[in-house]
């Protein structure tokens, strides 16, 4: 009776509509799977809460996110404020030991550069000798000094400077 309608015989068309019956079965099991687990982890997320408790919750936490979101903008602008202040304070430095006097041993004085990051600073020499110790300070600008250096000084100044 089919085959005079659609042309098609009834065994095949028989056939067809069992094969879409066991795809449509395979997908509502899968369907149901899916569900299944769906239900699982909603159960998970709402388990021995209620909505007025979950909205507390989430409240919460965003009041949270609002006070981390400021306390990261205040270290920023802390962060900020010690790099400038750091801009000043000693950040590079060379030394060489050296013998003023040829009578003394153990290279007991030294150079020592001291700078910024704008290469401002001093090079200080202490001289030991049998009378006394002595230092001298000789200030840096921009990396150069306006008096002249001695070789031990000048050679701090350029580990100070990488040089």
């Amino acid at each position: 009776m089919i085959q005079q309608y659609t042309g098609i015989p009834s065994d095949f068309f028989i056939i067809g509509l069992a094969v879409l019956v066991i795809v449509l079965l395979v997908l509502y099991i899968i369907n149901l799977v899916q569900i299944s687990k769906l239900k699982k982890n909603y159960g998970k997320f709402m388990k021995g809460k209620n909505a007025k408790s979950l909205e507390d919750t989430l409240i919460s936490r965003l009041t949270q996110l609002d006070e981390l979101e400021e306390e990261s903008k205040d270290n920023g602008r802390n962060i900020k404020t010690l790099f400038k202040k750091m801009e000043g304070a000693f950040q590079k430095y060379g030394i060489v030991k050296y013998d003023a006097f040829d009578e003394m041993g153990g290279k007991l004085s030294y150079a020592i550069a001291l700078l910024d990051e704008n290469d401002n600073g001093y090079v200080q020499n202490v001289v030991h000798s049998r009378e006394g110790c002595y230092s001298y300070v000789k200030e840096i600008i921009d990396g150069n000094s306006v008096v002249n250096l001695a070789e031990e000084e000048e050679e701090a100044l350029k580990k100070a400077l990488k040089l």
